[in-house]
């Protein structure tokens, strides 16, 4: 520490503040130090405060005040400067600290934050005295406040009390006219009530009047409907017959006329395939020639038997495809997965499509490809080859169903020939009148 200008070499230098500054001293030393700041020099500054010479009062009092109280406690030089400050503003306080006597008028956070910024004798006592006149004065005002808020809730309590008892005054006497209005309901709901009763009684009456002539009209109803639908399914049979035979009457056929047709025209391609294959002669046959004998370059039933041919040898697909009006209905699926299923759908449908357009040009036999609709991620978009139907199954039919559909749908007599490995589909075939063929026996012939 040093000693503060006019009070003596280390007058009260020696003394130490053995508590924490009060709060008001402590914001009065600051404005202390913010005043007497911009009276000095940047060299005269402590290093920390140089930042803050710049700045205003009111600022530097509010960035820097923390800086500047540990700068006046730590820097003795600094601390004599700004209380030679002091003196010049403050000159009459200043000298009153120094003889001892402060002025008993001042307010005592000033005369205690002037004495620990000057340090004079009994500064020490000076600022724990006006800490303590601070906290004295903070009490008798809190107290102060204090009687003042109980005053004011007596006051509130008081005035709550007198409305309490006015609402229960005005409450009881609601409570006893709601008490002689309830009596009053209580008769008009009994009154209510037995008229409820009466009117229930007629209604139920009417209700059971009501449902009878409900359930008579309804029954007459149900007859009326049901004369309706009657008339209208023989007038919609009329009119299919109408229309069956209008378009009969336009088409020159039917379906079963064309089935009929297709089955003539088989028996007779077959009848003439069958006098080439025999090799019949034009002219008609002798008495003769009906004996039993051998005649020279004659087929024998053993030269038959050589001609025989395997299950597995695509020849026999050709003299089946041979035969008049053949109709080959290839299991699409069943055939590419046999032969190529390494490939994708798209590539294998185009692939037997192609081959089947050949096969069909070389045997003019008619050829109907059938696929699982059920394999379809979306409506497959392509050109049918020429001379092949392809066809695929309608959703919830698989395409073994379509199949046996379409070997149905052929007249009996019709050499029809299904390409498929499937068993099932082949006994189901067979029993239909169709020629099953195994895949690998097409795949064969189409390579």
């Amino acid at each position: 520490m040093v000693e503060s200008a006019g009070g003596g070499p280390g007058d009260g230098a020696a003394e130490v503040l053995d508590r924490p500054l009060p709060d008001g001293v402590r914001r009065r030393v600051v404005q202390i130090v913010s005043d007497g700041f911009g009276g000095l020099t940047v060299g005269e500054l402590p290093a920390q405060l140089r930042q803050y010479a710049r700045f205003a009062p009111n600022r530097r009092a509010k960035f820097a005040g923390n800086a500047m109280a540990a700068a006046l406690e730590t820097d003795p030089l600094f601390r004599q400067r700004i209380g030679e400050k002091f003196r010049e503003v403050q000159p009459e306080l200043a000298g009153a600290l120094d003889s001892g006597s402060p002025p008993p008028a001042a307010d005592p956070l000033d005369v205690a934050a002037a004495a620990y910024v000057l340090r004079p004798t009994g500064w020490v006592k000076l600022v724990t005295a006006a800490g303590e006149e601070a906290q004295r004065a903070d009490a008798e005002r809190a107290d102060e406040e204090s009687r003042a808020e109980l005053e004011r809730l007596r006051e509130q309590l008081s005035q709550a009390r007198e409305q309490t008892r006015a609402e229960t005054e005005r409450l009881r006497v609601e409570l006893e006219a709601a008490k002689k209005e309830a009596e009053s309901l209580h008769r008009k709901l009994r009154s209510a009530l037995s008229d409820v009763k009466r009117g229930e009684a007629a209604l139920r009456k009417a209700q059971g009047e009501m449902e009878a002539v409900r359930a008579e009209g309804q029954a007459q109803l149900s007859a009326a409907e049901s004369e309706t639908r009657r008339l209208k399914a023989r007038l919609g049979e009329a009119e299919a017959a109408l229309e069956a035979a209008r378009r009969a009457a336009r088409e020159g056929r039917s379906v079963e006329d064309m089935r009929v047709r297709l089955l003539l025209d088989t028996v007779l391609d077959a009848a003439q395939g069958l006098r080439r294959e025999l090799a019949l002669p034009p002219v008609s046959v002798r008495p003769a020639e009906t004996v039993d004998a051998v005649e020279p370059g004659r087929m024998t039933p053993k030269d038959i038997a050589a001609r025989a041919l395997s299950e597995n040898d695509p020849a026999i697909l050709d003299q089946l495809l041979a035969l008049p009006q053949a109709h080959l209905v290839v299991d699409g699926y069943n055939v590419t997965k046999t032969g190529y299923p390494q490939m994708p759908l798209e590539k294998q449908r185009l692939r037997l499509l192609g081959q089947l357009s050949q096969l069909a040009a070389q045997t003019g036999a008619e050829v109907t490809c059938v696929f699982d609709g059920a394999e379809l991620a979306a409506p497959v978009l392509l050109a049918p080859p020429r001379g092949v139907r392809v066809l695929f199954s309608k959703a919830g039919v698989t395409a073994d169903e379509l199949i046996r559909q379409l070997v149905r749908a052929e007249p009996p007599g019709r050499p029809v020939i299904v390409a498929s490995t499937d068993r099932e589909v082949a006994d189901g075939v067979a029993r239909a009148g169709a020629r099953p063929v195994a895949s690998a026996v097409l795949l064969k012939r189409l390579t």
